[in-house]
């Protein structure tokens, strides 16, 4: 089953999943808004700038010609930076045809309107075939065919299962869903925590701490996604835990990065530049935190790293904060209270 397939955005995911795809038997066309870094994969025949030391398949195209790939394109891939997922929809939508697959593989929330990935796509372009795919998967692993494992989330079970069998290889396995909603939050909140977790481990703390932010994070995660609309199996599953997971412990993680400089003393913006990446959480701490004050949900990890990355809030004073907090029960759900009570 060939597939035509167009990818918006040659960073390391993009590149990543067309290496991936086009070792499936696909016929793939990489685009990126960037012409100087075409040129550069058309001669190197690798991403030396976002995915350095990996060849791209001799049958993997690289591509200017938006105008005449996307229509004939059975799936268009969407692997742009959050914050220019919009822009990238309007880049595609002239060309889309009613029956193209659009996948979205990035994670984040728009900062200025506070939308879901999968609520842009709706507003800009009305009865997309939609598919967000995400879990625990640094491109530069996918990228060199190591075991990985992600969630294909749709509203349409047809849809959801074709991407599967599309992206399907015996080192890239596919689940599928139809939380939409959580699938979506899940990998956009956990890079905040990933920050959170960088920062940690910049200031010296130990695993003990770590292991805390990470379940209290996910907690977070999990109380602002089942007030949007998430299943809280999701959250548990592997575009949560999982994605959170290897967010907040592998060097791959540009958050985790980030926070490490944060935490040892760098401000936001010396990190981000030294990244050298778009550091999707910085935006997404904003988003989050905006949306937590909008609907009125308890989000001390979160609102702490936003002081501290757009308000010059000192990392010890948030430590503070988040060690010093009024004493609580841990659950949220009131089978102790009744058990207590008796």
């Amino acid at each position: 089953m060939q597939q035509n397939i167009v990818i918006l955005g040659a960073g390391s995911w993009g590149t990543a999943l067309a290496i991936s795809l086009s070792k499936n038997g696909h016929n793939v066309a990489l685009w990126d808004i960037d012409t100087g870094h075409l040129e550069e994969l058309s001669c190197h025949r690798e991403n030396k700038r976002y995915l350095p030391d990996i060849a791209l398949p001799e049958e993997l195209r690289i591509t200017n010609d938006l105008e005449t790939d996307i229509p004939a394109a059975h799936i268009v891939l969407f692997a742009a930076p959050a914050q220019h997922f919009r822009s990238a929809l309007q880049t595609a939508a002239p060309y889309m045809q009613a029956e193209t697959i659009a996948v979205n593989v990035a994670k984040g929330i728009e900062q200025d309107s506070l939308l879901r990935l999968s609520e842009i796509a709706d507003e800009e372009i009305k009865g997309l075939r939609y598919v967000v795919l995400s879990g625990p998967s640094h491109a530069e692993e996918v990228g060199r065919g190591q075991p990985t494992s992600v969630v294909a989330a749709s509203i349409d079970r047809v849809i959801a299962e074709h991407v599967q069998d599309v992206f399907m290889s015996p080192r890239f396995r596919v689940y599928t869903s139809c939380d939409v909603i959580g699938v979506e939050l899940g990998g956009a909140l956990k890079n905040i925590i990933a920050l959170g977790a960088g920062i940690s481990d910049g200031m010296g703390f130990g695993d003990n701490a770590k292991a805390a932010l990470m379940t209290r994070g996910l907690t977070e995660i999990t109380r602002l996604g089942l007030r949007l609309g998430g299943q809280a199996g999701t959250f548990s599953g592997l575009s949560g835990v999982g994605d959170l997971i290897v967010t907040c412990t592998s060097m791959h993680s540009r958050n985790r990065r980030c926070g490490i400089m944060i935490g040892e003393g760098r401000s936001p913006e010396e990190a981000v530049k030294e990244v050298g990446m778009v550091v999707e959480g910085m935006f997404t701490t904003d988003a989050a935190y905006g949306l937590s004050q909008k609907i009125g949900v308890e989000m001390p990890i979160t609102e702490s790293i936003y002081q501290i990355i757009h308000h010059g809030a000192a990392v010890p004073d948030a430590v503070d904060y988040l060690m010093t907090r009024q004493k609580k029960h841990e659950s949220e759900d009131e089978v102790c209270t009744l058990i207590w009570d008796r």
